[in-house]
C-alpha cells in the first residue's frame, strides 16, 4: 500500500530533539478525562498465514515490492525511509523488536538478558549477549560496538551526521562487564525507554568514524549480523538482493535469496500479474481485484461481470453494433476502432485477473494512524476555540467507517495520539476535547467572534487577528496579523471599544439568526433538502483548486479597488447542473473517476450558459450560512495529495469539508503532487488543514515528544519546527513527556503519557481519525509473511509451504 501521507523517514527519525508548536493552552481539569475505565480494546490480529518451520520448504527466492531503493542503509540519518527499515531489519541486530501487541520483547538471537541492575545513585543496565552472536566477518558482537554507536549518536561530535540522539545523550559511560559478553551501560539521568537504544546495532567499523558513518553505510553494508547478508544493489534493476547468511547462528533462513524490488504503488498490479513480485503492499482497488479473481475462479469461461465494458447496458451494446455496421462509413469506422480497443482491453484485463488468482490479500491494521492536522501558527486556527470547533464538528466514526468498513476491518475511531488499540498504554483520551456536537462547535466559533453576516461587516481600523493572538501578551507570545504576520498593535482603550462594538454586532447577529430560523420553519422541507444538497456540492466545488490547473474559480480573484462595479453575466442555474451531469457521464465513459476538473467548476455553472444581462449570480445556500468576522469569511486551506494511491485521503477530506460546512466553515481544497505534499506544504506550514499519518511506537515518551513538543523560536524570528507540523504545543505537555522519559516504573510512565495525551487532545492541533489499513498481496503458497500489524517480520521463517510450490517468480512464470 502506498505510504503517501506518512512523513519520509519517520520510523527512525521520531527519536530526535525537542519539537515545536505554538501557544500555551488554558484547559479545564483533565483528571480522569478518559472516555471510560473499561479495558483497552484489543488490536486486530496479524494476517501472515503462520506456518511451523518444518512445514516450510528450504530454498527458493522471494521478490518483495518496496516503494523505492533505500536512500541510505544508515537508519540514523535524516533521509532514512521505510525501505531502509525493511532492509536493515533482515541484516542487523534489533535487540528489542515489537511483538504482536506492540510491546518491545527481548530478542534471544542477540541477548540472553538485559535489565536495570541499579537505580541509585545512577541507573545501570546490564546486557548479557548471546555467546554465539557474531558479525558476518566472524568477530563477536561486544562492548566496542555499543561504545562506538553511543559516541556517534550522543550529539557531542557534530562531525557525525545523525538525525536523532534521543536517549544516547543520557548515557554517561559504557564498560565491559564481567566478561566480553557483558556490556554495562551507566546513565547520567534516568531513562525509561532504554530498550529503544542500540537498535539497529551497527558494527564499530561503521560507527567508529564520521567518514564511515556518514558515507560508508549509505550504499552498502559490508559487515552485518542477521539471517541474511547484503549481496548487492542494482540501481538499473531497482533491486536490493539479500542472501542467506552462512554465519547465522539462529534458525536457518528458509529462503536462499530475498530480493527487495522497487515498484511504484501505481505499478503494483502489473508487477503481480507478470510475476515480478511475490509480496506487495496494495491499495483497496488492487485488493478488490484479487478478491474478484479468486471469486471468479469457477466461472466456467463466462464473461467477467467487472472490468472494461462490463457496465455497458444491452441497449448501449446494441446501439454500438448498429453504428459499427451502419451506412455512415465514417461513424462506423470510428465505432469499429473503439470496439476493437475495448475488446483488447477486455482480453488484457481477463488475463490479469487469471494471474491474480495465485495471490491472496492478507489484511490487518498498520501500526500507524491517520490524523487531521490543524496548523495553529497563524490565521483562524491560531485561536484554540476555532481548532476545537473544527474537532467538535467531525464525525470520526463515519470517517473511520468510510476507510475501514469496506475492507471488513474494525471501524472504530482512534482515541489516543500515543498508543494504538491493543497496546498496553492505550486509553481513549478524546473526552478531554469532547464528543461531536455541532451546536457546541458553533458556540465556540461565536465566542471567537465568527458570526453569520460577519463576512459582510466593514473591517475595523485595527488589524484582524485570532483571539489567541489577542491573548499573546498574557501568554508571553507576540500577536500577529492572520494574513500578513505583522505584529498586532492595539491599545487598551481601542480594545475596550472594539469589545463593545463586537457585543453589539453579536447581539444583532443573534437577532438576525432567530428571525431567519423562524422564517425557515415555514419552508418546504423536501424542497429545502434537495436545494441544500445541490448548493452544498456547488459551494465545495468552488473552493477546489488543483495545483497545475491555474484556471482557479473567478470567485477567488481579488476585486479591484477604486473602480466601479462591472456588471457580470451570471451562468444559468439549471444549465450549470446539466453541464456538470454531462461532464460526469463523459468522464465515466472514458474510464475516469468522474471528477470535474477545476477549470470546469466555475462558480454558478458551465461557461457559456448565461442568465439575462444584469441578473445577479445565485449564491449557494451553504454560502449564506458561512461565518465571517471583520469582513472576512471563515475559509480554511485544505491541502490533500493528488496521486492515485491517495484516493482514500481525498474521500475523507471531502467528508471533512462537508462536516465543516454544516457549522459555517468553508474550505478551499488544494490537491498537490504526492512528492511535494510534505516538503512544500506540510513541513513548510503552507496549509490550514491536512491529512497525514504517524507510525506507532513502543516508546511514546521518546518518539512522541518531537511530534507534540512546543516550538522554539529561531534567531530569525521563525519557529523551529521539526516534526510538530501543527505548530501547536504547551509547556505542560513538554513537562509530562520529560517526566515519563525519566520514569523507570512502566505503569507510572504510562499514566504520565495518558495525561499528556489528554492535553494534546485539548490543544486540538492533531485529531486522530483511524488506524491505517494494511493490505498485502501475497503469493498464496507463501507462509509467515503478509500483514504483520505491530510485529517485526521474522525473515528467517518466510518461505513456500512445501517443496512442490517452491521456486522463484521467474521459475513459476516459465
Amino acid at each position: 500500500m502506498s505510504h503517501v501521507g506518512v512523513p519520509r523517514g519517520t520510523v527512525r527519525k521520531r527519536r530526535t530533539l525537542a519539537l515545536l508548536t505554538t501557544g500555551v493552552l488554558t484547559i479545564p481539569v483533565l483528571a480522569g478525562c478518559s472516555s471510560g475505565d473499561e479495558e483497552a480494546p484489543r488490536g486486530v490480529a496479524q494476517d501472515i498465514a503462520p506456518t511451523a518451520r518444518q512445514a516450510v520448504a528450504d530454498g527458493s527466492t522471494v521478490n518483495w515490492a518496496i516503494d523505492a531503493l533505500p536512500a541510505t542503509f544508515n537508519a540514523f540519518q535524516a533521509d532514512a525511509d521505510s525501505a531502509t527499515t525493511r532492509v536493515t531489519e533482515a541484516l542487523l541486530p534489533t535487540l528489542f523488536p515489537m511483538d504482536k501487541a506492540g510491546q518491545p520483547r527481548l530478542n534471544p538471537d542477540y541477548l540472553e538478558s538485559a535489565k536495570v541492575i541499579e537505580r541509585e545513585p545512577k541507573q545501570v543496565v546490564l546486557y548479557k549477549l548471546n555467546q554465539q552472536a557474531v558479525w558476518s566477518d566472524g568477530r563477536e558482537i561486544g562492548a566496542p560496538d555499543f561504545v562506538a554507536q553511543w559516541r556517534a549518536l550522543r550529539g557531542k561530535d557534530s562531525a557525525f551526521w545523525t538525525a536523532r540522539n534521543s536517549g544516547y545523550e543520557r548515557i554517561e559511560k559504557i564498560e565491559r562487564g564481567a566478561d566480553d559478553l557483558q556490556v554495562r551501560v551507566t546513565f547520567s539521568k534516568p531513562y525509561g525507554d532504554w530498550r529503544s537504544l542500540f537498535s539497529p546495532l551497527y558494527p564499530k567499523e561503521i560507527t567508529g568514524s564520521p567518514e564511515t558513518f556518514n558515507d560508508g553505510a549509505r550504499t552498502t553494508l559490508k559487515n552485518t549480523a542477521g539471517p541474511f547478508v547484503l549481496r548487492g544493489v542494482s540501481k538499473a534493476d531497482g533491486t536490493v538482493t539479500l542472501a542467506r547468511n552462512p554465519r547465522w547462528w539462529g534458525d536457518k533462513a528458509k529462503l536462499d535469496t530475498l530480493i527487495f524490488r522497487a515498484v511504484a504503488p501505481k505499478d503494483r498490479t502489473k508487477a503481480l500479474t507478470d510475476g515480478t513480485v511475490d509480496v506487495a503492499d496494495v491499495d483497496p482497488s488492487t485488493a478488490d481485484r484479487i478478491t474478484l479473481a479468486r471469486r471468479d475462479r469457477g466461472g466456467n469461461g463466462q464473461p467477467l461481470t467487472h472490468g472494461p465494458g462490463a457496465d455497458v447496458l444491452p441497449a448501449a451494446a446494441l446501439y454500438s453494433y448498429a453504428v459499427a455496421h451502419g451506412s455512415d462509413e465514417k461513424a462506423a469506422e470510428a465505432e469499429q476502432a473503439a470496439r476493437a480497443k475495448n475488446r483488447k482491453a477486455v482480453l488484457a484485463y481477463a488475463a490479469e485477473q487469471k494471474a491474480l488468482r495465485d495471490f491472496a490479500v492478507r489484511k490487518s491494521l498498520e501500526p500507524a494512524y491517520t490524523q487531521l492536522a490543524l496548523n495553529g501558527e497563524s490565521g483562524p486556527l491560531a485561536d484554540d476555540r476555532v481548532r476545537r470547533a473544527v474537532a467538535r464538528a467531525l464525525d470520526r466514526e463515519e470517517l473511520a467507517r468510510t476507510v475501514l468498513g469496506p475492507l471488513g476491518l474494525p471501524a472504530k475511531p482512534l482515541g489516543s495520539h500515543l498508543a494504538l488499540a491493543g497496546q498496553p498504554g492505550y486509553a481513549d483520551g478524546s473526552g478531554a476535547l469532547g464528543e461531536q456536537n455541532e451546536k457546541e462547535a458553533r458556540a465556540l466559533l461565536a465566542d471567537a467572534g465568527w458570526t453569520r453576516g460577519g463576512a459582510l461587516q466593514q473591517p475595523k481600523d485595527t488589524k484582524a487577528g485570532s483571539e489567541a493572538e489577542k491573548k499573546g501578551g498574557k501568554e508571553g507570545e507576540d500577536g500577529a496579523d492572520a494574513d500578513t504576520g505583522e505584529e498586532k498593535k492595539t491599545t487598551g482603550g481601542a480594545e475596550k471599544e472594539e469589545n463593545a462594538e463586537k457585543k453589539d454586532a453579536e447581539k444583532t447577529d443573534k437577532d438576525a439568526e432567530k428571525t431567519d430560523k423562524d422564517a425557515e420553519k415555514d419552508e418546504g422541507k423536501a424542497d429545502k433538502a434537495s436545494r441544500d444538497e445541490e448548493d452544498s456540492a456547488a459551494s465545495r466545488d468552488e473552493g477546489l483548486y488543483i495545483v497545475g490547473e491555474d484556471d482557479k474559480p473567478a470567485a477567488h480573484a481579488p476585486a479591484a479597488t477604486g473602480t466601479s462595479a462591472v456588471p457580470a453575466l451570471a451562468p444559468a442555474r439549471h444549465a450549470a447542473f446539466q453541464s456538470a451531469a454531462l461532464l460526469r457521464q463523459a468522464a465515466a465513459v472514458l474510464g475516469e473517476d468522474g471528477a470535474v476538473a477545476a477549470q470546469d467548476k466555475q462558480p454558478g455553472g458551465a461557461a457559456g450558459a448565461y442568465a439575462p444581462a444584469g441578473t445577479p449570480a445565485p449564491a449557494p445556500a451553504a454560502a449564506k450560512g458561512q461565518l465571517g468576522k471583520d469582513g472576512k469569511a471563515l475559509t480554511l486551506r485544505f491541502v490533500l495529495p493528488s496521486g492515485p494511491g491517495s484516493q482514500s485521503l481525498r474521500t475523507v477530506g471531502d467528508k471533512i469539508a462537508a462536516m465543516l460546512e454544516k457549522i459555517g466553515i468553508g474550505t478551499e481544497i488544494t490537491k498537490v503532487p504526492d512528492e511535494s505534499y510534505f516538503k512544500d506544504h506540510i513541513a513548510s506550514g503552507v496549509y490550514d488543514l491536512a491529512l497525514y499519518s504517524w507510525p506507532a511506537s513502543a516508546y511514546p515518551a521518546t518518539d512522541g515528544r518531537p511530534i507534540y513538543a512546543k516550538p522554539e523560536p529561531a534567531t530569525d524570528g521563525s519557529l523551529l519546527v521539526e516534526q510538530n507540523y501543527t505548530r501547536v504545543g504547551t509547556d505542560h505537555i513538554d513537562q509530562l513527556f520529560d517526566r515519563a522519559a525519566g520514569e523507570l516504573d512502566e505503569k507510572a510512565a504510562r499514566d504520565l503519557m495518558k495525561q499528556a495525551d489528554a492535553r494534546i487532545w485539548a490543544a486540538a492541533g492533531s485529531i486522530p481519525l483511524y488506524q491505517r489499513p494494511q493490505l498485502v498481496a501475497v503469493d498464496k503458497k507463501l507462509a509467515n509473511v503478509g500483514a504483520f500489524g505491530f510485529a517485526a517480520p521474522r525473515y528467517q521463517d518466510i518461505g513456500f509451504k512445501n517443496r512442490q510450490a517452491a521456486g522463484s517468480s521467474a521459475d513459476r512464470k516459465k
